[in-house]
């Protein structure tokens, strides 16, 4: 495995994509893609899995759905039942339509939050982490194509210059 990456520049996203995709069909192998803001389709164009953020979403959802339930039934029926009104608080089904803003409320509390942690694990952003990015111009307006350096140098370097790049650079992998 090659201790060396090539570190391909472009100005313009459609031109990056295309890239991607040549570079893919030239079976290079993509290390990472860096963009100042999403791009539609790259993540097919690499070949990337798609995600299950989703799934965990819902499912922190239903488990704020499901506290909630738990809290309210606990505290409104069980612990403290109250005459609230002209309404007794005997039976949560009955006070169940008075419930549902707050069951709407802290499933939405929960997936958004746990999201976020989720989120931030996941792609290991902690406090106080160091940019990775190898381009400060990536920030603002340039994308930045890694790939693994295979075979002679002056070939790739060749084959990217093909694809529109502005800039290339090699240097060495990062750990």
């Amino acid at each position: 495995m090659s201790s060396k990456i090539i570190q391909v520049m472009y100005n313009d996203d459609d031109i990056l994509l295309s890239a991607v995709k040549a570079t893919r069909d030239a079976n290079h192998q993509i290390e990472e893609v860096f963009s100042p803001f999403p791009v539609h389709g790259l993540d097919k164009a690499m070949g990337l899995a798609p995600t299950r953020l989703a799934i965990t979403s819902f499912l922190y959802g239903l488990t704020g759905l499901a506290f909630s339930i738990w809290m309210m039934k606990y505290i409104m029926i069980d612990d403290w039942p109250q005459d609230i009104g002209g309404k007794p608080s005997f039976s949560f089904i009955e006070n169940m339509p008075a419930f549902v803003p707050i069951m709407f409320e802290l499933t939405v509390f929960f997936a958004a939050h746990l999201m976020v942690i989720t989120f931030y694990m996941r792609s290991k952003l902690w406090p106080f982490k160091k940019a990775e990015n190898p381009d400060p111009r990536t920030t603002d307006d340039k994308f930045v194509m890694e790939v693994i350096l295979e075979g002679d140098e002056k070939e790739m370097t060749s084959f990217f210059e093909k694809t529109g790049a502005i800039e290339i650079k090699i240097t060495d992998k990062h750990s």
